[in-house]
């Protein structure tokens, strides 16, 4: 998997310390603050992203979480990272917005102690139009692919069984073997799939909420122009 960052400053490499360039940043030193946020643009996108439910939105968490962090640079003490400061504000912004919204959240005490609520909140969540219906087409095709790979004992049993949700002793009778047969052959197939399935996740997980070039760039103009306006920085 291939990750791209936006290209630090020249002025500055990734030698320069996160503490170092937040000092800098806090005395006006633009170029320094751009640097920050080139190192860590990628993290407040992907944090917002994962509260707020669009791309534009996290943007915009993101962009407005930037400016909070360059007025009270002051306030960061260099004995916790810089890191988990900024993700603290983005947190805090993204959160701030759904409640202005008023947005339908799950908590998290409620999805730690309650895991069948978030289920059912998440599975019974509203078809949302074209863009979700492919989203299913795909989910669906990946899964008829992995079932596809099942060897064939297994996957006549879980096709009659989960597909045509045919009883154990109807599936026992059609394929002419025993009850405890077909149990452990769906058992199976259902871990086959499984193990297959996270494989896939494992692999993508790494490349939801993509952060581009672009995207970075733009964050890092619209904050920088939003600074010199502001009066909070030189250079850059």
């Amino acid at each position: 998997m291939q990750k791209v960052e936006c290209p630090a400053p020249a002025l500055y490499s990734r030698d320069v310390l996160d503490a170092e360039l937040a000092k800098l940043a806090a005395q006006g030193d633009g170029a320094a603050f751009e640097a920050i946020m080139r190192r860590h643009n990628r993290l407040l996108f992907r944090t917002a992203r994962g509260i707020v439910r669009s791309d534009g939105e996290a943007e915009e968490v993101a962009q407005e979480a930037w400016m909070r962090a360059w007025r009270r640079l002051s306030d960061f003490r260099a004995e916790s990272k810089l890191s988990t400061w900024l993700v603290r504000i983005a947190v805090n912004e993204a959160l701030g917005r759904l409640r202005r919204k008023s947005a339908q959240i799950i908590p998290l005490e409620t999805a730690m102690v309650s895991p069948n609520d978030t289920q059912s909140a998440l599975t019974e969540a509203p078809d949302r139009g074209p863009e979700q219906s492919a989203e299913r087409s795909q989910l669906r095709a990946l899964i008829e692919a992995r079932i596809g790979l099942l060897p064939e004992a297994f996957r006549s049993v879980f096709m009659l069984r989960a597909v045509e949700e045919m009883s154990v002793d109807e599936v026992a009778e059609a394929l002419d073997v025993p009850a405890a047969t077909v149990r452990t052959r769906y058992f199976r197939a259902r871990a086959l799939l499984r193990e297959s399935l996270e494989k896939e996740i494992d692999i993508a997980i790494g490349d939801v909420f993509s952060f581009d070039g672009e995207r970075c760039d733009r964050i890092v103009a619209n904050v920088m122009a939003w600074a010199r306006t502001e009066g909070l920085c030189r250079g850059a």
